[in-house]
């Protein structure tokens, strides 16, 4: 499911025009960009934990020249399902949705 895709049916489940909809989404995702950047996590009860890792530097090497290179540390986005969604999924998948 696209972007396009995904605004399209929750405005026909929420019965909203798709401009609010997106609007919507588009705060959500603001609030959540703003918390990741204070470096805190966001947690979406029945659905998971969204936060942000850092990764150390390591050591890496280029499968077709064999040459080591160094990656620098960053920043990445993790995710961590609830219980809920984990056990769903070993079942088979969703079927609600």
């Amino acid at each position: 499911m696209n972007n396009k895709e995904f605004i399209t049916e929750l405005s026909r489940q929420l019965e909203y025009t798709q401009e609010h909809t997106q609007g919507c989404i588009r705060c959500v995702i603001d609030a959540m960009s703003m918390a990741f950047d204070n470096g805190e996590s966001v947690s979406v009860s029945g659905f998971g934990t969204f936060e942000v890792k850092k990764r150390l530097e390591r050591i890496m090497v280029n499968p077709s020249t064999g040459q080591r290179m160094i990656v620098p540390p960053k920043l990445v986005l993790n995710f961590k399902p609830s219980a809920s969604i984990k056990e769903e999924l070993k079942k088979g998948g969703l079927a609600d949705v």
